[in-house]
């Protein structure tokens, strides 16, 4: 029998060990876990100072300003295979010519290529020559045929430049096929540099095929600089080198998980100081500009580095004395918070699973003790009054009016009366889970708010200031070209069309020439009264019969590559499409939006068609490729506007003509667009106002080309609180401490909240009902935790009530027992 009953007693002990599991007791402890975890990291994240020389903006800035260069310089070589190829088609459609009349319109529309040239495929006999000398004894003619024979090939020259060759064939029925060659060097198209900047183009051998930025023996002005100088030279060797090594990995797995951006490798690297400064550098591959595609450019295994040389900064941004202060007073609070929540809410509650266990142990002699708050309270009384019912007395005799027992076994009253129920507090559990959230939100919430704040003397390296200006100025550079390259395409079109074409072979030329280039939503040719002669894409916007501008004629020519080319329209302004009756035909500017009332703005560009007297070729551009152009990585707001300072693209949500956001912008931009020497410049500043920095920059379309005449700007500005500088990354740090904390309280709390305290409030109230005589309802236990074994330890003494008033007939039986 004694071993019986000690089997049976480990038994229940396990059980009761099985229910601690999952009840009061995880929450509790992981909520103890957590706030010492996060201590730790407050006391190491906030206590360590700021030791970088270089803030992590200047790093990353240098990763976007070497992108940049990289998307450039991809995106001008495969326009300029692109356009070479279109262009030949256009030539084959056609009637043979002869190979001057081909170098010639091909140079009358672009101005790209450095060298270009026809020969004779079978014989090698060169027809044509245009530019520098193309090196022809490179290609092997006997390869051509090949499935990669017109493929792109870099050649390097005698001199030690670095040349890429494009080809194209030229073939009409009866003739013996010619192969068209084109040379250009492979520099960085367009990016603005500044003063002290270098860019370099590098193989994937980490050889340095072209460079800009470092300083002529000409222009060196003393023996220190020259030194500096090869120093220079030797850093961007190495770095060249280290670029190409890292280009090799896969683009995905280089980056940190979620990171989007740019398409293919690209990261930033640093140096041995040079004369007190450090150099750093950017470098990114060729990347094509869809996910999973490639592209002829992308094939060459280049890439672009971008180096500088930067002043570091040595001072410390906070001390370790408040890290340690903070995981202090957190480990002081929530030591308070984890005490209430133990002595109030989970002491409390073990005792009355331990009680309620004793009373279906039969163990009645000895009164319940009673926790002094809340829900417990409750049903500590409620299981006092079911003994005292179990021993004989009435629900009635146990009400909260009759006398009371006394708490502490073997303690009689005074006089022989028992002393009259105090009510219980009206303390419940949820006030003492506010208690403790409130005690860690005392510490959480001067952190998130108040503590470490940067405020707005923020230092902000001047290099960061600089590149805002540069990389808007490239960006602006990178619009204007493609409008160049758009127009361009579309006086190419308007050439090589002829006078004799038929309109359903227009309408060929103008869906080739859109599959080509995705840059337009619709083409067309408008007869000379502003009739649709042909049309493809999207219904044109062009109003009927009207012009576009004040335009005097139509352009034979315009610049792309290398903006050298001019056109021979004499429209300016930007005008909207009101026309110009004039004449017998209507006159339109190259470039125009298409009125200023619409929800967006319609850009159209417009070249003549010869021989068909005044009929035009048009081409709008899709809005969408314009604002894709402004999507670049650490630049924040970006806005293409107008002479009038109106909005016409955007890289975010905008309205179309909408003026810009703040007069210190407009600015900004009415002051950027002012003549200074031969041409407007870039320019940027750095606002301070009411505890905000803000980096603004502006650019003008100051290059050549028809897009000039455009006068749009561009203008780009983020707060200096979004970059990774030491004063904004510890106040962040700080913030998310306090974060951190606010999120452990409330999972933690929220999780007893839910598990505990809302089961325990519904089982008060169904112990009351016991207590006072409902023995009907059925006491289930919700969870398998101490709340649950309280419920079924009830549960069990509803059934022995029920059994005992079955027993005896009635209640006043037993009445009058103690």
């Amino acid at each position: 029998m004694a071993v019986s009953s000690a089997k049976r007693r480990h038994k229940v002990r396990r059980r009761a060990d099985m229910s601690l599991l999952g009840g009061i007791r995880p929450p509790i402890a992981v909520l103890s876990a957590l706030l010492l975890a996060l201590a730790g990291l407050t006391a190491l994240g906030l206590g360590n100072p700021e030791r970088d020389a270089l803030p992590k903006a200047v790093l990353t800035s240098q990763q976007h300003f070497a992108e940049d260069g990289a998307i450039a310089l991809r995106a001008s070589l495969d326009e300029s295979i692109t356009d070479l190829n279109r262009t030949a088609q256009l030539f084959n459609a056609g009637a043979p010519v002869s190979a001057d009349t081909v170098l010639d319109k091909l140079g009358s529309v672009y101005q790209k290529w450095r060298g270009s040239a026809v020969v004779e495929i079978k014989s090698g006999k060169l027809l044509a020559a245009r530019g520098e000398n193309v090196p022809l004894l490179a290609i092997d003619r006997e390869k051509l045929s090949e499935a990669d024979g017109l493929a792109p090939r870099m050649v390097r020259l005698k001199n030690g430049e670095t040349r890429l060759l494009t080809f194209a064939l030229l073939s009409w029925e009866g003739q013996p096929q010619q192969l068209l060659v084109t040379s250009n060097s492979l520099k960085v198209p367009g990016v603005s540099l500044g003063k002290f900047r270098v860019i370099a183009v590098v193989d994937a051998g980490g050889t340095v095929l072209s460079s800009d930025g470092i300083p002529t023996p000409e222009k060196v002005p003393s023996d220190t600089v020259e030194q500096e100088v090869k120093q220079l030279k030797k850093q961007l060797k190495t770095f060249a080198k280290r670029s190409a090594k890292e280009s090799e990995k896969n683009p995905v797995t280089s980056k940190e998980p979620g990171s989007g951006g740019f398409l293919g490798v690209s990261g930033s690297m640093t140096g041995p100081r040079i004369s007190g400064e450090r150099p750093v550098a950017g470098y990114a591959s060729l990347a094509a500009p869809e996910p999973g595609e490639s592209t002829n450019a992308t094939g060459l295994g280049l890439s672009v580095v971008a180096l500088v040389t930067v002043p570091e900064n040595t001072s410390r941004v906070n001390s370790p004395l408040f890290g340690l202060i903070s995981a202090g007073a957190l480990l002081v609070i929530g030591a308070l918070a984890v005490a209430l929540l133990l002595g109030t809410v989970q002491r409390p509650l073990i005792r009355l699973f331990l009680e309620s266990r004793r009373l279906t142990r039969d163990d009645l002699t000895r009164p319940v003790t009673v926790p002094r708050f809340g829900e417990a309270h409750r049903i500590g009384r409620a299981l006092d009054r079911l003994r005292r019912q179990l021993l004989g007395e009435t629900p009635e005799q146990t009400a909260d009016d009759a006398p009371a027992p006394v708490r502490a076994p073997g303690a009689d009253a005074p006089d022989g009366k028992a002393p009259r129920r105090r009510r219980g507090r009206r303390v419940g559990a949820r006030a003492l889970l506010a208690t403790g959230g409130i005690l860690l939100l005392i510490w959480a919430a001067p952190m998130m708010l108040l503590l470490n704040r940067a405020g707005n003397s923020v230092v902000v390296p001047q290099q960061i200031v600089a590149d805002q200006r540069e990389r808007t100025d490239t960006l602006a550079d990178r619009v204007r070209r493609a409008l160049n390259e758009g127009h361009a395409d579309i006086v190419s079109v308007a050439t090589l069309i002829g006078d004799k074409t038929e309109p359903d072979a227009i309408s060929d030329v103008l869906r080739r020439t859109m599959r080509e280039h995705p840059r337009y939503q619709s083409m067309y040719v408008l007869s000379p009264e502003g009739k649709v002669i042909a049309q493809a894409g999207d219904a044109p916007q062009h109003p009927e019969g009207g012009g576009a501008g004040n335009g005097s004629g139509a352009d034979s020519g315009t610049s792309d590559g290398t903006d050298t080319g001019t056109s021979d329209s004499s429209g300016t302004g930007t005008g909207d499409a009101t026309g110009d009756t004039t004449g017998d035909a209507p006159a339109y500017q190259p470039l125009a939006i298409l009125g200023t009332d619409s929800k967006k703005p319609n850009v159209a560009g417009y070249a003549e068609l010869p021989g068909r007297d005044g009929a035009t070729v048009v081409g709008e551009f899709r809005v969408d490729f314009l604002n894709s152009l402004l999507k670049r990585p650490g630049l924040g707001q970006v806005r293409i506007v107008d002479a009038d300072r109106r909005v016409i693209g955007s890289n975010t949500g905008y309205l179309a003509f909408e003026s810009l956001p703040s007069k210190r912008l407009d600015s900004l931009v009415e002051g950027t667009n002012q003549q200074v020497g031969l041409s407007a410049k870039p320019s940027s500043v750095l606002y301070r106002s009411g505890g905000t920095i803000q980096i603004a920059a502006a650019a003008p379309f100051a290059g050549g080309g028809v897009a000039k005449d455009l006068k749009w700007s561009i203008v780009s500005w983020q707060p200096a609180s979004g970059l990774a500088i030491p004063e904004y990354s510890a106040q962040n740090r700080t913030v998310l401490a306090g974060l951190l904390g606010v999120t452990a309280a409330v999972a933690c709390l929220g999780w007893l909240h839910i598990i505990v305290v809302r089961p325990l409030r519904d089982l008060a109230d169904q112990a009351e009902k016991l207590a006072d005589g409902d023995r009907r309802t059925v006491l289930y236990p919700r969870h398998h935790d101490e709340v649950g074994a309280i419920a079924r330890s009830l549960e069990l003494l509803r059934q022995r009530l029920q059994e005992q008033r079955k027993r005896d007939g009635a209640p006043s039986a037993l009445a009058g027992r103690n």
